[in-house]
Order: structure tokens, then C-alpha cells, then sequence
């Protein structure tokens, strides 16, 4: 009886440190963790929300370093950015556009 208790608690304990793990994303998820990606601002258009920016690779997108547009999630994420600043930021697929998630200037 010691034992079937033993062999259960185990099997219980087990699957919870299982369903603990993070779990691996396709690439383009919109993983909540993603990591921050570096970049330079090349252009801000604030009528049009969208913000152009040489990256380098986008781990979470399965992505390449480019130049490309992104769309903002808030037009204030614009406010005070200007050509040639540099920037950390997450970038997501969402609707079929690519889309700036987090942006933060780097000092």
C-alpha cells in the first residue's frame, strides 16, 4: 500500500514540475517571453503609427537583421523618437502585419 501511495505522489509531483516547464514556441508566436531585440531608428511616422528600423535578428520571429516597418501598438510609443536613436524592443505578427509590442530607448 506504502508503495502504490509512494508511485502516486511521484507520478503526481512529476507531472506538476512537468506542466511548470515553459513551453517551446512555433517561430512568429506570440510568446509573452520574448527576448528584446536591438535596433536603429531609420524613420518615425507618427500620422501613419509605424516606425522603420535597421534590427538585428528577431529570435522570436525566426527573423534575419534587416531594415523593415513595423506598425506600433500605441501611437505614444513614438513620442520622442527620432532618426538614428537606438532602441530595445519586441516585435510580434499579429493580423498578418509585423507590430511593435514593447519599445525602450537605449541611454
Amino acid at each position: 500500500m506504502r508503495f502504490i501511495l509512494a508511485v502516486t505522489l511521484f507520478c503526481f509531483l512529476y507531472a506538476g514540475a512537468a506542466l511548470s516547464e515553459p513551453v517551446d514556441r512555433a517561430p512568429g508566436s506570440n510568446d509573452q517571453a520574448a527576448p528584446l531585440s536591438e535596433g536603429e531608428v531609420r524613420r518615425v511616422d507618427k500620422v501613419a503609427g509605424k516606425i522603420t528600423i535597421r534590427h538585428g535578428p528577431l529570435v522570436n520571429l525566426d527573423m534575419p537583421a534587416m531594415t523593415m516597418v513595423f506598425q506600433v501598438s500605441t501611437p505614444a510609443m513614438l513620442e520622442g523618437l527620432a532618426q538614428g536613436d537606438r532602441i530595445r524592443f519586441i516585435a510580434e505578427k499579429a493580423g498578418g502585419a509585423y507590430r511593435i509590442r514593447e519599445l525602450y530607448p537605449v541611454q
